[in-house]
């Protein structure tokens, strides 16, 4: 029988799916939910130094090819999530799924802050959100857009938490000039898995009135559009630091999905926008999906697969369709 069991970091999860931040984990109650439907792992939303309200509507609306937000990283503050986080583990840990804290910030020093406060709730992981703007920076550039100031930012939450002993993941945004290069400066800054990746920045305009459709004017673009993109992030992630575990996430809805993003090196699979095509029982579905394709393919583990797309191929194809065996 075909297993899903996922060796990631200190863990094995039952199921490489990962619920990502924001989608559903807002409440204990939607984490829990997301653990007994099927999930290996759930993220909790994304909190930061203070309470944020986010911005105001319409803030997220779908489009042919996904769903743009811009939701504002609404969230209680450090201090408040620590509650949830704490209730979250509790009931988490019953089922044996392990929790996933995120955390953003407006400076690298800052990031350290909020890290040490949410190690409080012990979360079996902190996953760190570096695609926010950098107001230190003279243009705003996130922290995610160069290899320096992504290492500053783990540096200091890998500082934070070392009394803690909790392991930490750096999400990574797909819009930057070389994803390896940030994958691998994170990983030397002490990162200990990485996620990939946040949504591509989007705009919408609406043709009757001329205007932008959210309200914010621009947003996150996540859904089917983003899987190629992220497909290609988690292959150089994987390439430029082959022993380290990566969350790939980004625009999976099936089980098929999920299989072709273990196929270019991720670990793991996030799943989030796929909820509102899906609806509660997304991730029971995408979880048998992967299950029946295993079978039908007479895959037993996922290592069989996981990085597929890496070895070099037994044969390729002659023009006519043939298959031409490599030399070996």
């Amino acid at each position: 029988m075909p297993t899903l069991q996922t060796p990631f970091l200190n863990r094995i999860l039952p199921t490489p799916l990962v619920l990502a931040s924001g989608i559903w984990g807002t409440t204990v109650s939607l984490l829990v939910r997301a653990a007994q439907g099927g999930c290996g792992a759930v993220t909790a939303k994304s909190c930061g130094p203070v309470p944020r309200a986010g911005h105001v509507n319409p803030s997220c609306v779908a489009w042919e090819h996904g769903l743009i937000n811009a939701i504002g990283l609404a969230n209680p503050g450090a201090a408040e999530e620590v509650g949830l986080l704490r209730q979250a583990k509790t009931e988490l840990a019953a089922l044996g799924v392990p929790l996933i804290a995120s955390i953003f910030a407006s400076t690298a020093a800052e990031f350290g802050d909020v890290a040490r406060v949410v190690a409080q709730a012990q979360p079996d992981f902190i996953e760190v959100n570096i695609s926010c703007p950098n107001v230190g920076s003279e243009f705003g550039e996130p922290f995610a857009a160069n290899p320096e100031s992504a290492a500053e930012v783990t540096g200091f939450v890998v500082e934070a938490v070392a009394p803690y002993a909790i392991p930490v993941i750096v999400k990574l945004a797909p819009n930057v000039p070389s994803i390896g290069r940030i994958a691998r400066a994170v990983v030397e800054a002490g990162a200990d898995a990485l996620c990939a990746v946040n949504t591509m920045p989007g705009l919408l305009i609406d043709a009757q009135s001329g205007q932008t459709v959210l309200a914010n004017r621009s947003g996150g673009l996540s859904g089917p559009a983003l899987k190629p993109i992220a497909l290609k992030a988690v292959y150089d992630a994987r390439r430029a630091c082959p022993h380290t575990p990566i969350i790939g996430t980004g625009g999976l809805s099936n089980g098929q999905d999920a299989i072709e993003m273990l196929m270019a090196g991720a670990t793991a699979v996030g799943v989030g926008s796929a909820v509102y095509y899906r609806g509660s029982e997304t991730f029971s579905l995408i979880r048998d999906e992967m299950l029946a394709w295993m079978d039908a393919h007479s895959i037993t583990s996922l290592d069989e697969i996981r990085g597929l797309a890496h070895r070099e191929p037994l044969y390729t194809l002659h023009p006519t369709g043939a298959p031409i065996p490599h030399a070996r």
